[in-house]
């Protein structure tokens, strides 16, 4: 399987990435440093999405049914050289279902996450997962 994506900017203006029908903003000044993702809180927000993509496939296979999903995601950066260096998470699954086996889906989720996968070669990676009732 192979990606593909495009990414373009202009002097003294931020930046859009180009993925399938979607546009991502995001920032490359100080003008939105408070407004638009940084390209660290990408990487991050690339980590999120392929858990909760985990999420969604592995309530199929394990299976087990879900109202919603959210995730915290924390990272501490290093400065010499620049590089995140931990990365922590709490994932919520809000289900009823008693088949939800939260030490599984963390364990799938760790094995085949390709995103998780690729970013536990250069850092630490440790966090929870926590099922609640329906929201």
């Amino acid at each position: 399987m192979n990606y593909h994506i495009k990414a373009s900017s202009l002097w003294n203006e931020d930046a859009v990435i180009h993925i399938k029908a979607s546009q991502i903003d995001f920032g490359t000044t100080t003008k939105t440093a408070q407004t638009l993702p940084n390209p660290a809180e990408l990487f991050l927000g690339s980590f999120a999405a392929c858990m909760l993509k985990n999420v969604e496939r592995f309530s199929g296979m394990m299976p087990f049914n879900y109202s919603k999903a959210t995730l915290e995601v924390q990272a501490t950066r290093l400065e010499n050289p620049p590089r995140l260096d931990e990365i922590t998470y709490n994932l919520t699954i809000y289900s009823d279902d008693n088949k939800l086996n939260t030490d599984l889906l963390k364990r799938n989720i760790e094995k085949f996450g390709t995103i998780y996968n690729t970013i536990k070669l250069s850092c630490t990676i440790s966090g929870t997962i926590n099922q609640m009732n329906h929201v």
